[in-house]
C-alpha cells in the first residue's frame, strides 16, 4: 500500500513552538513499522517556520511573509535534521522535497515530481515533503500543507491519505463551543464533503485548520483516495488508520478521479471572485459538463484577471462550480448575457472552458 501522511505544526510543537523531538520520534516509529510490513511511505511536514523561530531565538513568531519565508529557509534545515535523526535509528533515510504550486499545475512538472517521488521510494527513502516557503511568492503559495498532501497523493496514486492534526478528526460542530458536537466517522463518497461547519486554525502556530483539511480530503476522494483526519497523538495513529481501523474521520474514495489540475482549481488555489449565472447555464454546467458562455452570466462579483480562479454561482448564491476565466471583470461585466453571435471578434467566446471547471454539486 502506498501511504501518504501529513503532519502539522501545532502536533508537532510544544508549548513554546518549538519542534518536540519525543512526536517526532512516535511518529516516526510508526513509518518505520510500516516500511517494515511492506508499504510505501511519504511524510508531508510543515514545522520548518517553528524550528527557525526557535533557532533564531526569536521571542514570538513574525506575522509579515517576508519574514516568515527568510526563517523557513533557517528552520527547514533543522527540521530535516530532526527527522533524519530519528529515521536513522531504524536504519531509514529521509529524501527532503520542496515543492510549489507550478510542480502541480504544469503537466511536465508534475510528471517529473512523480517519477522523482517514485524513484525515492524504489530507492528505500522516505520522501519528506513541505512547501518550498521561502521562494514560493504570496499570490502562488498554498499556505497551508494539508492541500499540497492531498495533490502528492494523487501524483504518486496513493492508497491512502493520513492528515494528522490536534484533533480528534471532523466534528458535526466546533466541540470548542458546542458540547453536543459529535465526531463524524465517515463521510462517503456521495456526500457533501463540506456540508458541516469548518473554522480556521484555532491558533496562529500552523497556518491551516480544519477548513484546508476538509479541501484536503475532497481532494484525495475525488483522486479515489481514502482520506483519514485524524489526532496525531492518539497511539499508534497512523498505523491504524492505514490499517482501516476506526480513527477520526474517514472519507470514502469517489470514482471522479479528477485530474491534478482540476484539483487545483477546485481546491488549491485562491478564488479571486464570482460569476453569478442563470438556471439554464447552471442545468448545462452540472449536467452536460459545457464550458460557461458569456450568455448565461447574470452578474459578475469583484475584481478579476484572465486566468484568475473564480467561483461560479446560481442565482440563490449557492456554489457551482470554480473555474479559471479567459475574460476579466471588466470585459465580462460588458458581454455577460450576450450571445456568441453578438460577441466582438476579440472577445473570447468562452468564460470559462470546461477543461479549466469544475463542477461542486
Amino acid at each position: 500500500m502506498r501511504v501518504v501522511a501529513k503532519i502539522g505544526t501545532s502536533s508537532l510543537t510544544d508549548a513554546l513552538g518549538v519542534i518536540d523531538a519525543t512526536v517526532v520520534d512516535a511518529l516516526c516509529d510508526q513509518l518505520a513499522q510500516l516500511r517494515a510490513g511492506g508499504h510505501e511511505v511519504l511524510l508531508v511536514s510543515s514545522g520548518a517556520v517553528s524550528a527557525g523561530v526557535s533557532a533564531l531565538g526569536l521571542v514570538a513568531r513574525p506575522t509579515d511573509i517576508i519574514t516568515l519565508q527568510a526563517i523557513s529557509a533557517a528552520g527547514q534545515s533543522r527540521l530535516m535534521a530532526t527527522y533524519n535523526r530519528s529515521l536513522d535509528r531504524h536504519g531509514l533515510v529521509a529524501a527532503q522535497v520542496l515543492l510549489v504550486p507550478h510542480d502541480f499545475v504544469d503537466r511536465r512538472q508534475y510528471l517529473h515530481t512523480r517519477q522523482t517521488l517514485v524513484r525515492l521510494l524504489e530507492l528505500g527513502c522516505i520522501p519528506i515533503v513541505n512547501e518550498n516557503d521561502a521562494i514560493a511568492s504570496d499570490e502562488i503559495r498554498y499556505g497551508d500543507n494539508d492541500r499540497i498532501a492531498a495533490l502528492v497523493a494523487h501524483n504518486v496514486a496513493a492508497d491512502v491519505l493520513v492528515l494528522l492534526t490536534d484533533t480528534p478528526g471532523l466534528f458535526t460542530s466546533d466541540p470548542r463551543v458546542d458540547p453536543s458536537a459529535v465526531l463524524v466517522e465517515e463521510v462517503a463518497a456521495d456526500d457533501p464533503l463540506l456540508s458541516v461547519a469548518a473554522t480556521a486554525s484555532a491558533n496562529n502556530v500552523g497556518s491551516g485548520g480544519m477548513s484546508s483539511k476538509l479541501s484536503a480530503a475532497r481532494m484525495a476522494s475525488w483522486s479515489g483516495v481514502r482520506a483519514v483526519i485524524a489526532q496525531a497523538s492518539r497511539a499508534n495513529v497512523l498505523l491504524d488508520a492505514v490499517g482501516g481501523r476506526s480513527v477520526g474521520t474517514t472519507f470514502l474514495p469517489s470514482t471522479r478521479n479528477l485530474p491534478a489540475r482540476k484539483l487545483w482549481i477546485g481546491f488549491a488555489t485562491n478564488v479571486e471572485g464570482a460569476i453569478v449565472v442563470d438556471d439554464g447555464a447552471r442545468r448545462a454546467l452540472v449536467e452536460r459538463s459545457t464550458s460557461l458562455l458569456p450568455a448565461g452570466v447574470v452578474e459578475v462579483i469583484g475584481d478579476f484577471g484572465v486566468g484568475d480562479v473564480v467561483e461560479v454561482r446560481d442565482q440563490n448564491g449557492m456554489p457551482v462550480a470554480r473555474g479559471m476565466t479567459l475574460a476579466d471583470s471588466e470585459v465580462l461585466r460588458e458581454v455577460k448575457g450576450k450571445r456568441t453571435n453578438d460577441l466582438p471578434a476579440h472577445i473570447a467566446h468562452e468564460v470559462v472552458h470546461r477543461d479549466d471547471l469544475v463542477v461542486l454539486v
